[in-house]
């Protein structure tokens, strides 16, 4: 049988877990929308990735195809520009905005922008922390008020607080390449004003699920602390 703990975590988790899928659904709803307009220049989301690449004289950075969809990314150790199929030889709005979103990141590093520093620094503590989060919990709420659960759930805190303090770097991180991205379509004409604001609205989307992620993880954290102050 469940403990109190068990139950309450699992109620905030599976609340906080629906508001992040419908946040998804919504943003793979837009990605769909406009990737049926295309570009009335025709570049493709490779080329809007070289050609922005190009206009930062940023020449170390390779662009490679990625399997998969919303699998976009970037690669600061082996400067690399991943597009996903749906974005690499698209010609569509959405392949622009995500292509160039990705390569702002890439600004962010040639530029050390302090975020992407510093949200790179802990990526290997966020990778254990990560793995070990998910067995500390079952142990930490399951044997809280037994000898030693205090312990336990002290230290699952401590990793979930890595974790935490990692979606919340990340949103500075994803919401100024966003803006690198959009400044850099609408300055170089490489989208038009409606084109813009398509891009404008489909990066908007991608951005709230950071938010969603991190709040989500900050709501879990804050419940664990106030689990293990209420043994004081």
């Amino acid at each position: 049988m469940f403990s109190s703990g068990y139950m309450m975590y699992y109620i905030l988790a599976g609340a906080l877990s629906l508001v992040g899928m419908l946040v998804s659904n919504r943003l793979k709803s837009k990605f769909n929308h406009y990737s049926r307009f295309n570009l009335q220049n025709g570049m493709t989301g490779k080329e809007v990735a070289e050609a922005m690449l190009r206009h930062y004289n940023i020449h170390d950075v390779k662009i490679v195809p990625a399997k998969g969809t919303l699998t976009d990314h970037y690669n600061p150790l082996t400067k690399t520009v991943a597009l996903s199929e749906p974005v690499y030889n698209s010609r569509s709005i959405a392949a622009a905005a995500v292509a160039a979103h990705e390569c702002g990141h890439a600004v962010q590093h040639d530029t050390a922008y302090s975020w992407l520093k510093m949200r790179s620094a802990i990526v290997p503590f966020v990778k254990y922390a990560s793995m070990a989060q998910q067995y500390l919990l079952m142990f930490a709420l399951g044997a809280f008020g037994i000898g030693g659960g205090e312990t336990i759930l002290f230290i699952t805190i401590i990793a979930f607080a890595i974790t935490t303090l990692f979606s919340m770097i990340t949103l500075p991180v994803e919401f100024d390449a966003s803006k690198r991205a959009l400044v850099w379509l609408d300055e170089t004409g490489t989208t038009t004003a409606t084109e813009h604001e398509g891009a404008k609205d489909a990066l908007w989307w991608a951005a709230m699920t950071y938010v969603s992620a991190a709040l989500s993880s900050l709501v879990i954290l804050l419940f664990l602390i106030l689990r293990y102050a209420s043994s004081d």
